[in-house]
């Protein structure tokens, strides 16, 4: 595959994303929030395992083990977001989701004792002036939902720092499977315990459900795992600061949202930080290429 079609699906893959919280705001219409994150996931897991089910003849403890925490994490993640968008727009909960590249080398700081560079430092600071903007009132107070959708973007930090160690002794693909099935577990029993579970009682939120499912989680996931191998991780990481872009653009093109001129300044401050904190700059070497090629020139 060249790396100019990994990079289409790679923004393929956005793009779904960024309608999943479209989808999550249609769904929550008439279904439960931890219903909601037990039909996403569990459907996205047997549509996977479906799939992949050679693949599932022998699994090992570890990969049993990491399948768990991780699946626990995505539900975090996504528990928090569907909570969140009960009282916060698509776009602002797309926008502040995206501060996981922000919060994973913070995070890598505090655990791994990683150096603290300038341009984190400067990023950070944009994505944080952009915060404000796009989420406090007149009274400078958080809404909970804004709250609790920064809260995901954090612990999705941390789904990311764990599956990099994961990935090193799992099976990746059995890990990518289990936790789909883990998450929708923590629903169904989230949702026995602190709600009524229910179905889908229209056929919008059905629509909504199996995009949801197959499309944002199942298909997403298949599909990045087939074209990361063949482009780089900077422009993996580059499309995929695109996510909130394209939230913001399907809540305004299907739900009328529409943010304040405010909420955009902040909007485009958080997605310049995501964007500085993902490019990395090489002078030294790019001085040394320059230079060689100089002196062979000559």
């Amino acid at each position: 595959m060249k790396p100019i079609k990994a990079n289409l699906m790679i923004l393929l893959v956005t793009m779904t994303w960024g309608t999943s919280y479209l989808f999550m705001k249609i769904g929550l219409e008439t279904v439960p929030s931890f219903s909601l994150v037990a039909l996403r996931f569990g459907i996205a897991f047997l549509v996977c395992a479906a799939v992949f089910f050679k693949q599932f003849r022998s699994i090992h403890f570890v990969t049993l083990k990491y399948g768990f925490i991780l699946g626990f994490l995505l539900f975090v993640v996504s528990a928090s977001v569907i909570l969140g968008l009960k009282t916060t727009s698509a776009s602002n909960a797309g926008f502040l989701a995206s501060l996981t590249v922000i919060f994973i080398p913070l995070l890598s700081i505090v655990l791994f004792k990683d150096r603290l560079s300038y341009r984190l430092i400067i990023s950070s600071l944009v994505a944080m002036t952009g915060i404000g903007l796009l989420t406090l009132n007149n009274q400078l107070t958080l809404n909970s939902g804004d709250l609790l959708c920064i809260l995901a973007a954090l612990f999705y930090a941390f789904h990311i720092i764990v599956t990099g160690r994961a990935a090193k002794v799992a099976n990746t693909l059995q890990l990518g499977i289990l936790q789909l099935g883990f998450a929708g577990g923590f629903g169904v029993l989230s949702a026995l315990i602190f709600e009524e579970p229910q179905l889908p009682s229209t056929k919008e939120s059905w629509i909504a459900v199996l995009v949801l499912s197959i499309f944002c989680s199942a298909f997403a996931y298949i599909i990045q795992a087939m074209a990361q191998k063949y482009t780089t991780p900077t422009h993996t990481g580059l499309i995929f600061s695109l996510e909130p872009v394209f939230s913001a653009l399907f809540a305004y093109l299907f739900m009328n949202e529409v943010l304040s001129l405010k909420g955009y300044i902040g909007a485009l401050l958080i997605l310049s930080g995501v964007i500085l904190a993902e490019i990395k700059v090489k002078r030294k070497s790019t001085f040394k290429a320059k230079t060689r090629e100089m002196e062979c020139t000559e």
